[in-house]
C-alpha cells in the first residue's frame, strides 16, 4: 500500500517540496475541517500538506478554494486522500 505522502506524486502538486500529514480518519465532524484549516494557517506555503480523511472532505474544498489553495483527493481501499498546496 502507498504511503500518503507517495500519494503527492500522483497528483499535480509540487513534488519538491516538504509534506506534512496529518490523520482525521477518527474525528467527526467538523473536526477534520477546523483542524485542517488550522493547520494550513501554521504551514509555510512551501508546504504540501496531506490529510488522511475517512470520506470525501466536500465540505473543505469551497473553504480552500476560498483561501486560495489547490487540492486533488485520491480514495483509497481504506481512506481517503487530500493533497493540499498554494500554487
Amino acid at each position: 500500500m502507498q504511503s500518503p505522502a507517495s500519494i503527492v506524486d500522483r497528483t499535480d502538486a509540487p513534488d519538491d517540496r516538504q509534506t506534512e500529514t496529518i490523520d482525521v480518519r477518527s474525528a467527526g465532524p467538523p473536526e477534520p475541517l477546523q483542524r485542517t484549516l488550522e493547520t494550513l494557517v501554521d504551514l509555510p506555503d512551501e508546504t504540501v500538506l496531506v490529510q488522511r480523511n475517512d470520506r470525501v472532505p466536500q465540505f473543505l474544498f469551497p473553504k480552500l478554494d476560498d483561501r486560495g489553495y489547490s487540492y486533488e483527493t485520491v480514495e483509497r481501499d481504506d481512506d481517503v486522500v487530500t493533497v493540499i498546496w498554494r500554487v
